[in-house]
């Protein structure tokens, strides 16, 4: 993408001659407002002034990312991990079948990096925003002694009707998806790969050809905000929703487990990008192993009451891919020949050992 290209040829400033107050004037000047009617004050005071607009309830959501934990600085680009780390955050408000209006952001640095390289950082956060019309209304500066870590609050709004939990999901609901899945896993093995093959010989160049849409997967993730609008044009209010982080078996557990259900899921209904199933097929990984497993896709996962049918079968930007039964009967994988195979939560872990 354009917006994305390295322009090459900055000089370096170090953060020491801005001071605090100083970088977070050149990182947030001339911020837009793009929700006015909830967005009173934003970055110049104390606090940011916020509408929770009228009839509305508000939700709160925050994310950490952490170099060496979530992301990795030899192949993740500074302005698409800008967009990323605001990107992950919409998707949970989104997950709230709500719209996102405001982030906040804390980022502790290191004297590693330059002022340039932060005004790179908050030039992907200011693009997530723009193109999701959400408003950057303040945050925080500190030094860190190593790397950098990224803290994102948002903040969004709905009807309280319209909230959905992970707690809804009734016995033979259907189970839905948006998109497709196992496409960030994929990319983040290619980057994996890359990344192994410069440190064992620095003048090898990167071999990404013909893998563009699982790169951008993995690090420019788009959350699915427009799910929310689709889904209330249709008039279709999910029962239970949550967004696949950490891998669709994972979260199907959780919508199971919240709701006191169990689930079938069809394996050949699993959603897969053919450009996936392609860059997969180097790591003789099957598509629904990393579908069920990967993570970071972002994408929607959702409950429907059967009444419902008919509104979404044919809308091709949802799936369906299983339905949810009796607790009894637990969680499984059905293959179109075979044993069926109970799903296991193998995704991301946040306090593995590393």
């Amino acid at each position: 993408m354009e917006e994305f290209e390295d322009k090459g040829g900055v000089g370096r400033t170090e953060l020491e001659n801005l001071g605090e107050f100083g970088l977070i004037d050149r990182l947030t000047q001339d911020l837009p407002i793009h929700n006015p009617q909830s967005t009173l004050k934003a970055v110049g005071d104390d606090a940011a002034v916020l509408k929770v607009p009228e009839g509305h309830v508000q939700l709160v959501s925050k994310d950490l990312l952490i170099e060496g934990i979530h992301f990795d600085m030899t192949y993740c680009p500074l302005k698409h991990l800008g967009y990323k780390a605001i990107a992950v955050n919409l998707s949970d408000i989104a997950a709230m079948n709500a719209k996102p209006l405001q982030v906040l952001v804390g980022i502790a640095v290191s004297n590693r990096y330059s002022l340039e390289a932060l005004e790179e950082l908050y030039a992907g956060m200011r693009l997530c925003c723009d193109r999701y019309g959400v408003d950057l209304v303040g945050g925080d500066t500190t030094s860190s002694v190593s790397g950098l870590c990224i803290s994102v609050t948002v903040l969004g709004s709905a009807l309280p009707e319209r909230v959905c939990y992970r707690s809804g999901a009734k016995e033979n609901d259907l189970l839905c998806v948006s998109g497709d899945l196992g496409g960030a896993y994929a990319g983040l093995l290619l980057l994996e790969r890359e990344k192994r093959e410069f440190l064992a010989n620095p003048n090898v160049q990167p071999d990404f050809k013909d893998f563009s849409y699982v790169l951008e997967r993995q690090l420019k993730p788009e959350p699915r905000t427009d799910i929310v609008d689709l889904l209330a044009r249709l008039d279709v209010k999910p029962t239970s929703m949550i967004d696949i982080s950490d891998g669709l078996a994972s979260e199907i557990l959780h919508l199971s487990k919240e709701s006191s259900c169990g689930c079938m899921l069809y394996q050949s209904k699993i959603p897969v990008d053919a450009e996936t199933c392609k860059a997969l097929e180097i790591f003789n990984i099957l598509p629904e192993v990393a579908a069920l497993s990967g993570g970071e896709d972002y994408e929607l996962l959702f409950t429907i009451s059967q009444k419902d049918y008919e509104k979404i079968k044919d809308v091709p930007e949802i799936r369906i891919i299983g339905h949810m039964v009796e607790a009894a009967q637990g969680n499984y994988m059905v293959p179109e020949n075979g044993t069926m195979i109970p799903l296991t939560a193998q995704g991301w872990q946040a306090f593995n050992k590393r």
